[in-house]
């Protein structure tokens, strides 16, 4: 049998080079996919504008429960919606919204906080409510923050190498805010594909709450929070029900839409407030006006965030 050409061998070698480039390639183009949308696959959440200008952001339940927890940990400061923007753009641009254990040099976590420039030890920035905590701790210290451009006031807590990066990240992150501080109604839906791995029941519900609000959200004063069963409607049939009185509008659906966001991490199937009500599994994951007057419709108006999750 004749030996190949030499020509035949560089055509052969030129061959599989340009086929391991295109492997490559494609390697390449799947992780930068996974890193923009948090690695979940489809989004799964959206939030729209309330002012009907069709603005929207599409996001991942990995990323809906950090920007949840950096948005309460900044109202239970009483911090206003700006400053939660200003953290929420900040995060959008430093991990795409996910609690990231990597890095330039030794940055972790939601904002790429340093163990080595002082920002607290690898546990403590890996822990979402801490890094939010820290970061809000230093954005205050800015002065006339809130006047500011905001990839101005992000650059002056996080002094990147691209001062102005956050800037890109300002509609998103100003529509996350809204919806997420409650000043935008029934705006933050998803599609609550329950993480069947995790624990059911409000047990859970209850130590997130607490830990991204504090524990007041679950003592209010003169509040009744129970874990009961539900009511035994066709509609509720095996689930476990958490209601939270609320005083305040923008509170109420601060919770119901924190709720939403922590659906399938804590296995959440329905929300209700105001008389609005999300159901898990939905197609089109919409807010909906409660017609009956039964168990779900008797939260209409009564200033209470009811929470149903599995059993």
């Amino acid at each position: 049998m004749p030996e190949p050409s030499p020509t035949s061998r560089r055509r052969g070698r030129l061959f599989r080079f340009g086929a391991a480039f295109v492997v490559l390639l494609a390697v390449a183009g799947y992780l930068v996919v996974q890193y923009v949308t948090g690695g979940a696959g489809a989004p799964g959440c959206k939030v729209v504008s309330a002012d009907e200008d069709g603005a929207s952001y599409e996001f991942t339940p990995e990323q809906a429960v950090n920007a949840a927890t950096i948005a309460a940990v900044g109202t239970g400061r009483d911090l206003p919606e700006r400053a939660v923007a200003i953290a929420l753009a900040t995060a959008l641009q430093e991990s795409a919204l996910r609690n990231i254990d990597h890095g330039d040099r030794d940055s972790l976590g939601l904002f790429q906080q340093r163990p080595s420039q002082g920002w607290g030890t690898e546990k403590q920035i890996m822990d979402p409510t801490y890094s939010a905590g820290i970061f809000y701790d230093h954005l205050v210290k800015v002065d006339d923050y809130t006047k500011l451009p905001l990839t101005v006031a992000a650059q002056r807590v996080q002094r990147s190498g691209f001062p102005d990066a956050y800037a890109k990240h300002e509609p998103d992150a100003t529509l996350l805010a809204a919806a997420l501080t409650g000043r935008s109604a029934a705006t933050l839906t998803c599609e609550g594909r329950p993480d069947t791995t995790r624990v059911a029941g409000t047990d859970p519900v209850r130590t997130a709450l607490a830990r991204d609000f504090g524990q007041d959200v679950l003592e209010p004063a003169g509040a009744v929070v129970g874990d009961k069963e539900s009511a035994p409607t066709a509609a509720e049939s095996g689930g476990r029900t958490l209601t939270l009185p609320v005083t305040e509008n923008a509170e109420g659906w601060q919770l119901a839409h924190w709720a939403v966001a922590n659906a399938s991490a804590l296995r959440i199937e329905r929300v209700t407030y105001a008389g609005r009500e999300w159901t898990a599994g939905n197609t089109d994951s919409q807010w909906r006006a409660v017609e009956s007057e039964g168990a779900a419709g008797a939260e209409k108006g009564t200033g209470s965030v009811r929470i149903v999750t599995a059993r």
